[in-house]
């Protein structure tokens, strides 16, 4: 006998969304975009249940900006996506360190973009305009290659000597060779070994080298 199908449909649960502007006319032009959406559920800043994400709308990445950033940031667990008229790889660093996980620049905020953008950040990941994301990953090189490899410093938070000791491992040599290649003394290797995996939680070399490798160290 065939199994008899469930009658109802798996729906999937809206995303409440806070809407947050600078002015009357842009929160009223946002928010009849987004209220049609089957996908969302638009909502108040003082409701029973807290916004999943805030949708901040702002002329400028400007103080006033950040400070509401910042706000929302302290006082609310919810996500947040940015949509502003301009922004630059330096101001995208300050929004992000005011818990901004997605950008939509207003001349692209369309309903679809829009809900789009709040899907994404709601699962967690982030999203940014393809040409600021081009460019913040050369600044990114720049700020290796210039500030902090000079300085023996890597964005993946281990230094050029930890680096060195990761790959000889992965290459199968034990800490006496790699004193000998490197001139450290073996109980040097042991520390730095150790302090790569408390720092980064590692569990033991196998775990230290497959990191490296992730981070294309290796």
């Amino acid at each position: 006998m065939a199994a008899k199908r469930s009658g109802h449909a798996c729906v999937t649960p809206r995303i409440s969304v806070a809407v947050q502007a600078p002015d009357p006319i842009s929160l009223a032009g946002i928010t009849s975009q987004l209220r049609p959406r089957p996908e969302v559920t638009v909502t108040t800043w003082d409701a029973e249940a807290p916004p999943q994400v805030a949708l901040v709308v702002v002329d400028a990445l400007d103080d006033e900006a950040l400070r509401t950033l910042r706000h929302i940031q302290r006082t609310t667990d919810c996500r947040t996506v940015l949509v502003t008229t301009g922004i630059d790889e330096q101001k995208l660093v300050s929004a992000a360190e005011c818990g901004v996980a997605g950008v939509v620049r207003r001349s692209e905020a369309t309903p679809e973009h829009l809900v789009h953008v709040i899907s994404t950040v709601a699962r967690g990941e982030g999203h940014l305009p393809s040409d600021l994301l081009g460019r913040l990953l050369e600044e990114v090189g720049r700020l290796q290659g210039q500030v902090l490899g000079p300085r023996g410093l890597h964005f993946t938070g281990l230094a050029a000597r930890e680096v060195d000791v990761l790959r000889l491992v992965a290459e199968g040599y034990d800490t006496a060779d790699i004193a000998t290649k490197l001139a450290y003394s073996e109980r040097t290797i042991k520390n730095v070994l150790h302090a790569v995996m408390t720092r980064l939680q590692l569990r033991n070399r196998s775990h230290a080298v497959a990191y490296a490798v992730r981070q294309g160290l290796i």
